[in-house]
């Protein structure tokens, strides 16, 4: 806590600034989804991202098709990139800083880069960028690289972060002000807004529409 203190001290005088959110959707496809995702966009979601790793393509294209005109063109997708013209969607995301894109393929492109070293270059090329390694805690025997809050201090005094950097990772009601802090351009929510509703029991989700409501209010 006292280090916290401390960073607002002198960090959130000079990086104040308007964040954008974006929204990652749960990994498993589930009943209630398009009511979820439709009522999410309703209270104010304007950044989807459609990330169901090794799912068959034609369950994305039923959730998409139960989305409307409006709300498919601010969803991003992440495989299965066909998608974005069948269904005019906003644009695509690699999810590795050396995905390339595919051939003859005009839009809009989001990259994941999880290494400081190399944010700087990933941004040049990318609408914007998810550095997915934002606070997350050490773990044993994992490659995942880890940034201390020191670190992500001096990335940003550098230049490294900016207004085209989403911090991804450990994001919910307590780490926002530090993102924001920091001078990312935006977060990306996953875990914290899905982890308020049980896709296997569940089928009343207002808890979780209640939370996204308070980060959309604790992002400004």
């Amino acid at each position: 806590m006292l280090v916290i203190c401390f960073f607002y001290t002198f960090v959130v005088p000079i990086k104040q600034m308007q964040m954008k959110l974006a929204v990652m959707t749960h990994s498993t496809f589930f009943v209630e989804e398009d009511k979820i995702l439709t009522t999410l966009f309703n209270e104010g979601m304007e950044n989807l991202h459609l990330c169901k790793w090794e799912a068959s393509p034609i369950y994305s294209e039923r959730l998409l098709s139960l989305l409307n005109e409006d709300n498919r063109k601010r969803t991003t997708v992440h495989d299965n990139f066909y998608l974005k013209n069948e269904f005019e969607l906003g644009g695509i995301h690699l999810d590795t800083i050396d995905t390339p894109i595919p051939e003859g393929y005009k839009g809009k492109v989001s990259r994941t880069c999880g290494d400081l070293s190399l944010l700087k270059d990933t941004v040049k090329i990318s609408k914007y960028v998810f550095f997915s390694n934002f606070l997350l805690p050490k773990q044993e025997n994992s490659d995942t690289k880890t940034y201390s809050l020191d670190l992500l201090e001096k990335a940003a005094k550098s230049g490294y972060i900016n207004k085209n950097v989403y911090a991804m990772g450990n994001i919910n009601l307590e780490t926002i002000p530090i993102a924001k802090a920091l001078g990312f351009g935006g977060v990306v929510l996953c875990e914290d807004l899905w982890n308020r509703f049980d896709i296997q029991n569940q089928t009343d989700y207002r808890d979780l529409i209640h939370h996204f409501q308070k980060i959309k209010r604790a992002i400004g």
